[in-house]
């Protein structure tokens, strides 16, 4: 793999993370909305990493990998997820904290160090929001059978993965004890929400979060 810059690392992760759960492919504008630049802005960064072999990109029209930039992208999310593991299990930080940190360190730390951290934590599959970590290898494996508590059918799940794109819903989720791996009655779906039971207590999560909770079937 060649050495690219942090903000190259950066772009790729992102138009990696867009793909990984069923979402639309990133463009132009949002490249601009993400890192809070402008579409001219966007569109330059782009057109740099196009030219480094990363992306393939055609005007008006998604923004794709090349195997290249995959690889690259990969190693990142890997870096990331090991990263927040660590702070989590070792540091004392909780899940709503470490999504800022990860992305500080993750561009200082060499591949020598997140192997170790990855030795270290006994080679985790997931990290603490339950994202699969990828192996050296640059395998990436998803449970089966996964869909948004926005799609679930009344029924009894566990709970497999929450996005940490938002720290304020992480930690909403955590307060009702909502995690990684808790059992989750859905009671029914309206427009308003999703009616859900843990543990005996009943409550409505609204859209945000009925798409940030990924489930499997218990």
């Amino acid at each position: 793999m060649t050495e690219i810059s942090s903000t190259a690392e950066d772009h790729l992760k992102v138009i990696w993370a867009a793909l990984e759960w069923g979402g639309p492919p990133m463009t132009i504008k949002g490249i601009a909305d993400r890192f809070g630049t402008t579409s001219a802005a966007a569109s330059s960064t782009v057109k740099r990493l196009v030219g480094q072999g990363l992306l393939v990109h055609e005007p008006y029209g998604p923004i794709r990998l090349t195997p290249n930039g995959e690889r690259q992208a990969v190693m990142m999310i890997r870096r990331h997820r090991l990263i927040e593991t660590y702070l989590v299990e070792h540091l004392g930080y909780s899940w709503d904290e470490v999504h800022d940190e990860a992305e500080n360190l993750e561009h200082a730390a060499s591949d020598l160090m997140i192997d170790r951290i990855d030795d270290l934590l006994g080679n985790p599959v997931v990290d603490p929001h339950g994202d699969p970590i990828p192996t050296r290898s640059g395998l990436v494996s998803y449970p089966a059978g996964a869909r948004r508590l926005s799609d679930a059918v009344p029924g009894e799940y566990r709970v497999t993965r929450i996005s940490d794109d938002s720290s304020e819903l992480l930690f909403l989720l955590d307060s009702t004890g909502i995690g990684r791996g808790v059992v989750m009655t859905v009671c029914g779906q309206d427009g308003g929400g999703t009616t859900v039971r843990v543990e005996e207590r009943e409550f409505v999560l609204d859209p945000e979060a009925g798409r940030s909770i990924l489930l499997v079937d218990r």
